[in-house]
């Protein structure tokens, strides 16, 4: 598997997605891997899973690395997110309630710039078997 290894690469971003009830409110965030500095963190209140968030987090970050010409790798500890950042598709059956046409919005949003955009970060699973808890995790296992 792409970025197994004995050490992650210091010199990289994590990013990692949170939900409180699943589904529930979502957020996400990205930190700096080596200084754990957040990067960026959104959320969105009413109806999402834990799926969405770490999906929204990776191609956040790509959509924002390739505006700043930042080629560092990105990790994520979801294997399902990063399925679905490669298929360029969240594959949620989420359905419409009311409360999360914002957040229904930005996956639209999301799959647009996958399908429309190229970039050169590699995106690697943290392994957390390994190294422990991703740093960007939100710690409320």
């Amino acid at each position: 598997m792409k970025g197994l290894s004995h050490q992650p690469i210091l010199d990289s971003y994590c990013v990692d997605g949170a939900c409180s009830g699943n589904p529930g409110p979502i957020e996400y965030r990205c930190v700096d891997t080596q200084t754990k500095e957040e990067i960026f963190r959104h959320g969105f209140e009413g109806y999402g899973t834990n799926n969405i968030s770490e999906f929204l987090a990776i191609v956040h970050a790509l959509a924002m690395f390739k505006e700043n010409n930042i080629q560092e790798p990105i990790y994520s500890d979801s294997a399902i997110a990063i399925g679905w950042v490669e298929q360029k598709r969240c594959n949620t059956t989420l359905k419409t309630n009311g409360s999360n046409k914002l957040l229904l919005e930005t996956i639209s949003w999301a799959e647009n710039w996958l399908n429309l955009n190229s970039h050169h970060n590699d995106i690697l699973k943290w392994q957390t078997h390994l190294w422990g808890e991703i740093p960007a995790d939100f710690g409320r296992k």
